[in-house]
């Protein structure tokens, strides 16, 4: 009677990993950030909770590995160079309003060091790429995209998640008056 190969630990490992984020995607995607608990996503991937908490440590920093965010920023190489700024921060505030993900990685990355880490990529593999397009030093591109990110990242910060009055109440166009010359600045000119 032939016996079956055991399988690699390595290779079960994947596996279960694999079922948590499969499940914890789900669920995040369907209830929310809030709603969704270990409980429920391990059940979804048929382990234990204790598991979740073995790959993952915290709900924090499940959410941070589940989420994958695309901020579809649009092909700047059609947006006239002195514009650039204010079709970014357009961008981002559609975004911000169109995805909860978003905000919700936000709060996390804000406590969480693996989810500081999911949003530091994400702005590191995405807003770093406009910023060398753009920038007229490619070697300050980085310094250039931090700061951008951190005008984009604070108006996302006070207007979703804290909820400052002052922000809420802006409309998307003095928001991108204000925000987009600031940002402009930050990719288009020269070094101080």
């Amino acid at each position: 009677m032939p016996t079956s190969k055991p399988v690699p630990a390595s290779r079960r490992s994947d596996a279960t990993r694999a079922a948590i984020l499969d499940a914890a995607r789900e669920r995040f995607a369907t209830e929310g950030y809030e709603r969704a608990t270990i409980r429920a996503i391990a059940r979804d991937a048929n382990i234990d909770p204790s598991m979740v908490m073995r790959y993952y440590v915290s709900k924090e920093g499940l959410f941070a590995a589940a989420v994958s965010v695309d901020l579809e920023l649009p092909d700047l190489s059609q947006v006239p160079r002195e514009a650039v700024g204010r079709a970014l921060v357009t961008h981002f505030l559609a975004m911000w309003e169109e995805n909860e993900v978003l905000t919700a990685l936000l709060r996390v990355g804000a406590t969480n060091p693996a989810g500081a880490e999911r949003m530091q990529g994400i702005f590191r593999d995405q807003v770093l790429p406009v910023a060398r397009q753009v920038c007229p030093d490619p070697e300050g591109a980085p310094a250039r995209a931090a700061l951008v990110a951190s005008q984009l990242l604070g108006l996302a910060l006070t207007r979703y998640v804290l909820r400052f009055p002052s922000a809420v109440e802006l409309d998307r166009e003095e928001i991108v008056a204000w925000l987009g010359p600031t940002v402009q600045v930050y990719l288009s000119s020269a070094h101080p």
